[in-house]
């Protein structure tokens, strides 16, 4: 694969059952690359595999988050296919008849995107979350709008920009057009994640409620369904500690399955699920906490599944795949569905049918029905991709790290050259994953295929700290000081992990040359990348992206700034040398690696000053180092940046290790 690749990529999600189960309605991803842009197309696959899948909207646009109505006649889905009269791009709500003649009707149209679309158990209503813009942006020309008062913590999101006056709230809408979008969740607080109740009379939500501290209370209520009501009825059912989401009703109403953890002072923590009685507050009767892995993983875009009283369907994260297993909610026995290595990211389930979007090292996600124990593919969008940018197969490998009751062994994977020969000597890239609470594996990953492609090994790996095994595995690298699960910090047993890798893979495959070798890593794998260097030689170059290099500063300038003595330990003003000793920037006199910075500038997670950190850090000690800022983009260029920006990113990473470790 070479950077010009990423222009031809596709992706599969949102993978949605019809009630009688023989169809799926999904979501297929382009590029779009003469706007450069991304569009989207709402797609119908037969589930008996009868015919071909074919598209039901006609993707100029970003039409997505398909949702049938309960009687299968009906699917409603969201689009930008609409501008006002200023040529401003409208979100809309649509629905479009199935297997019967009729047009596409609009429902609703809204000025911020529409998401997160529940049918009523009757199909008369929708519910839909979007934000809501305050009175500041009454006026079109910014120089007249008037300033923001702030008064909280949470008034910034990364790629959202300012959330504090334009909440996300849970809105109404008539399936039959009879009335207007109505807000049913007026106030500061964010609300989403919309749950009906069986009868239709209310709706369970999540309910942001942490304005001074992101170690708050993001909670569960319930809330009147009316559209006409004149105050809508709130029943609260969480209490104020946890972190709760992607609610799910039972069917007698009594309970509302959540995914979620109860204190948010400590993160990293495996995500469980468990039940929340709706006659009382409540904290969560977790039922998964048996198997020590996170359940329902941010990264997974579908909500679990309440079969029946007795077992749910959820995903689970597991040493570099994402599998799908079936929870017996009386003895806590774990079935896994669909196993292998895969990652999951979408899917719904009925009956005896799930349908699945999953993704492998070698293929962009497609779209599987798993039944009766049997496994069918239902597309193969990515078929013309993967012929142009052959892809390599990665090989695992373990890396035994530490010794005694601290030895553990690392997940890892290497990949090789195109035109491979194990009897030359090849320069080697080390990857590091964000997070740091996330994980590598079997999914596919642009990156490593580009590298490969130019003719680097690549290796990854999951250290210490990352997800996907047990929750001591990710608390391991909490500061020494933390007052629940102290560890060895940022910059500890996660460096000597992904040190044991390197060790491993230069005394396992000889094909490596140990002093062509180049570290990479982006946000947390940033940090990591500017840690090594300053801690080591043994790297002939490096580069830093969206990196966390000042943990001070980063407590006050980032959209989530307050969060991080989660991690750490203490806050940042009872004890800021904490922070200044894990910080890259404290010891930038001790880096000699030839590095590569790279930002972008509207980055509200690690904002821009950390990157300017380090760079004006090095240029004012003589140290070799470059930076490419790039404008317009936000924490998440790499995977969802412009088109354009992408492929020069992957170009200018590309050029500058050629230009360093190749011969």
């Amino acid at each position: 694969m070479r950077p010009a690749d990423i222009l031809a990529q596709t992706s599969v999600s949102d993978p949605q059952l019809s009630p009688d189960g023989r169809h799926v309605a999904y979501v297929l991803g382009r590029v779009d690359e003469p706007n450069n842009a991304y569009s989207s197309q709402v797609w119908i696959a037969a589930t008996d595999a009868s015919s071909p899948p074919r598209p039901l909207t006609a993707g100029a646009h970003k039409d997505g988050s398909p949702r049938w109505s309960p009687d299968g006649g009906r699917i409603a889905f969201t689009s930008t296919r609409k501008k006002d009269d200023k040529g401003r791009t409208k979100s809309t709500l649509h629905i479009l008849p199935f297997e019967q003649p009729g047009e596409t009707v609009l429902l609703a149209e809204h000025d911020e995107p529409l998401g997160e679309l529940a049918w009523s158990p009757d199909g008369s209503l929708l519910a839909v979350s979007a934000r809501v813009r305050g009175a500041h942006y009454e006026h079109e020309e910014v120089s007249r709008r008037p300033p923001r008062k702030i008064e909280s913590l949470a008034t910034r999101l990364n790629g959202e920009g300012f959330v504090v006056d334009r909440p996300r709230h849970v809105h109404l809408v008539a399936a039959d057009g009879a009335c207007p979008m109505r807000d049913v969740t007026p106030g500061p607080w964010e609300c989403g994640s919309p749950a009906w109740f069986a009868d239709g009379t209310r709706l369970a939500i999540t309910v942001n409620r942490f304005p001074n501290d992101f170690t708050g209370d993001v909670g569960i209520v319930s809330i009147e369904a009316d559209p006409d009501a004149e105050h809508v009825d709130v029943q609260l059912l969480s209490d104020a500690t946890g972190y709760y989401w992607a609610p799910v009703v039972a069917d007698d109403g009594a309970s509302v399955l959540v995914a979620g953890l109860d204190d948010m002072t400590t993160v990293p923590q495996n995500e469980h699920l468990g039940f929340l009685d709706t006659s009382a507050t409540s904290t969560p009767d977790w039922k998964s906490q048996g198997l020590d892995r996170t359940w329902r993983p941010t990264q997974c875009g579908s909500k679990p599944a309440l079969i029946d009283a007795t077992t749910v369907i959820a995903s689970i994260e597991d040493r570099g795949d994402t599998h799908l297993a079936k929870l017996d909610l009386a003895s806590g026995e774990v079935e896994v569905l669909v196993a292998g290595e895969l990652t999951i990211t979408h899917w719904s389930a009925v009956g005896d049918r799930v349908a699945y979007a999953a993704s492998t090292a070698t293929s962009p996600s497609e779209l599987f029905l798993l039944r009766d124990g049997t496994t069918t593919q239902l597309t193969n969008h990515g078929h013309a991709f993967v012929s142009r940018a052959e892809p390599r197969e990665p090989e695992h490998f373990l890396a035994p790290s530490g010794t005694g009751d601290e030895a553990v062994d690392v997940d890892a994977w290497i990949i090789t050259p195109h035109d491979f020969d194990p009897a030359k000597k090849y320069p080697m890239l080390l990857n590091i994953h964000g997070g740091p609470h996330t994980q590598y594996g079997n999914f596919f990953f642009d990156e490593v295929q580009m590298q490969a492609r130019e003719g680097f090994v690549v290796i990854y790996s999951n250290p210490r700290g990352g997800s996907g095994r047990e929750q001591a595995w990710g608390q391991s690298i909490l500061g020494p000081k933390h007052h629940t699960a102290p560890g060895s910090g940022w910059g500890g047993l996660d460096y000597d992990d992904l040190m044991a890798v390197v060790d491993t893979a230069l005394a396992k495959y000889p094909f490596i040359d140990p002093d062509r070798m180049g570290v990479l890593g982006g946000s947390y794998g940033g940090y990591m990348t500017s840690w090594i260097i300053t801690q080591t030689n043994r790297f002939a170059a490096a580069c830093s992206e969206r990196a966390a290099n000042n943990l001070l500063s980063l407590e006050h300038s980032s959209d989530i700034g307050g969060f991080f003595h989660a991690e750490i330990g203490p806050k940042f003003y009872d004890e800021p040398d904490e922070y200044v000793r894990m910080s890259p920037t404290s010891y930038v006199k001790d880096i000699e690696t030839p590095l590569l910075i790279i930002h972008s500038e509207d980055d509200l997670r690690c904002p821009a000053d950390q990157a300017w950190q380090l760079f004006n850090s090095m240029t004012m000690l003589g140290k070799e180092v470059e930076f490419q800022l790039f404008p317009g983009e936000t924490h998440e260029l790499s995977r969802s940046g412009s088109p354009v920006h992408r492929v020069q990113r992957a170009e200018i990473i590309h050029e500058y290790f050629v230009r360093h470790l190749m011969d």
